[in-house]
């Protein structure tokens, strides 16, 4: 069978742990085999971004910035326990903050609709995604112990000018204290990929946050996001969406009883945390995907999930896992439809399709992992292996692939 030509080099970021294995298994039945593809290869795995003191994380988002389109594995964002469990010189911040903050973008989050799963919220008839705003908060936080009484203050000093101290807290006994930062240009860049994807989609979007206790930070979210909504308003009516602003318990306690349909544009963390509670949602943490895109023009795909770090030390005793494969194949499905779209290569966003087709078919036959598998009353036994699933993928893409190189 000829291989598909991918015109323009794709940027490839490995991970770390069990789903570094599934990538692995991904590229070698799935995509080699069909595509002649240049990957420009960075290794993200967390002993890698240690030794290069993060500098390839830092070299593979500029690389996007060159060709473009980025397709990345999950990733170890490394707490106090993975600086011992890996030897690492320090917590290095995710790797996936680095990135957002290089590109300046704004993620989105779909969870995969699989029609033989029903949602676990009843009422979700319809996707739900989440936008999340990609610079700064907490993961561009400066944070410390503080191991004595003292005061922490936030001292701005204005270009010429004298310097203006606010009091964070006066503390009398050990404590802890954490400044965050966002920037207008980025927020107001998150409110305008917000609406244009809102338009490409024909949604509603919602925005919320809490501008009641957090008067300036918050409240500053909310006054940007309206006025880009009233710079759009003829052409958002025109469409028929609506928008609203909620305080975000309001937003999240209205969300589980509407049908879905709609975006939800959050802050950095809240995107974070919602995305995997809209996932689950909609059957399993394994059934989301991710797409980071620039305000500049460049997108990365990954999956919204972690590194299944219980699986993979089942995986190194030798034992079988049944872990969910179906996000990191949509983030390939992702990248490599964007990538013949903008190549104008009809073949590989064909094979795109097809390979997308193939993953669903393959649910939709009843071939799952664990995790699905109890979602709909079928046993443990009836689950497939982790390779099985790929393999089982393979079987059904052998065949669409033949039908479209002919």
């Amino acid at each position: 069978m000829s291989k598909i030509r991918v015109k323009t080099p794709m940027v490839e970021m490995d991970g770390d742990e069990m789903t570094r294995v599934i990538w692995q298994m991904i590229k070698d039945k799935l995509i080699l085999p069909y595509l002649d593809i240049e990957l420009d290869y960075y290794d993200l795995h967390v002993s890698n971004r240690d030794k290069t003191n993060d500098q390839v994380t830092v070299d593979a988002a500029n690389a996007i910035k060159k060709y473009g389109i980025g397709v990345k594995c999950a990733t170890i964002t490394p707490d106090a326990d993975r600086v011992k469990e890996y030897n690492l010189k320090k917590e290095w911040k995710s790797p996936n903050a680095t990135i957002r903050s290089i590109l300046d973008g704004t993620v989105f989050r779909m969870p995969i609709y699989l029609k033989n799963i029903p949602p676990a919220v009843r009422s979700w008839h319809n996707p739900i995604v989440i936008g999340r705003h990609a610079y700064g908060d907490l993961y561009k936080c400066t944070d410390f112990k503080v191991d004595k009484p003292g005061k922490v203050e936030i001292v701005y000093t204005p270009e010429g000018g004298e310097p203006q101290r606010h009091l964070v807290h006066d503390f009398k006994e050990p404590g802890i204290v954490m400044g965050i930062h966002n920037l207008e240009k980025s927020i107001r860049s998150f409110a305008q990929s917000c609406i244009i994807y809102a338009l490409s989609k024909r949604m509603d979007i919602w925005f919320a946050t809490k501008d009641t206790i957090s008067k300036e930070y918050h409240a500053y979210f909310k006054q940007v996001f309206q006025e880009e909504i009233d710079k759009r308003r003829e052409e958002l009516d025109a469409a028929h969406i609506t928008y609203r602003y909620l305080l975000i318990d309001d937003a999240v306690a209205q969300m589980m009883k509407h049908e879905g349909g709609f975006l939800l544009a959050l802050k950095n963390y809240d995107g974070d945390v919602m995305s995997d509670m809209v996932a689950a949602g909609f059957g399993s943490l394994g059934l989301m995907t991710s797409v980071l895109v620039s305000p500049n023009g460049q997108f990365e795909y990954e999956a919204a999930h972690g590194t299944v770090k219980r699986h993979y030390y089942e995986h190194l005793k030798g034992n079988a896992t049944s872990t969910n494969s179906l996000a990191s194949i949509f983030a390939w499905i992702g990248a490599l439809g964007k990538r013949g779209k903008l190549d104008k290569t009809m073949d590989v966003l064909e094979f795109a399709r097809a390979l997308k087709s193939a993953a669903l078919t393959t649910v939709y036959d009843g071939i799952m992992t664990k995790d699905m598998t109890r979602m709909v009353g079928k046993t443990d036994s009836e689950a497939v292996t982790t390779e099985g699933f790929i393999d089982a993928v393979k079987q059904r893409l052998d065949s669409k692939v033949s039908a479209l190189v002919g």
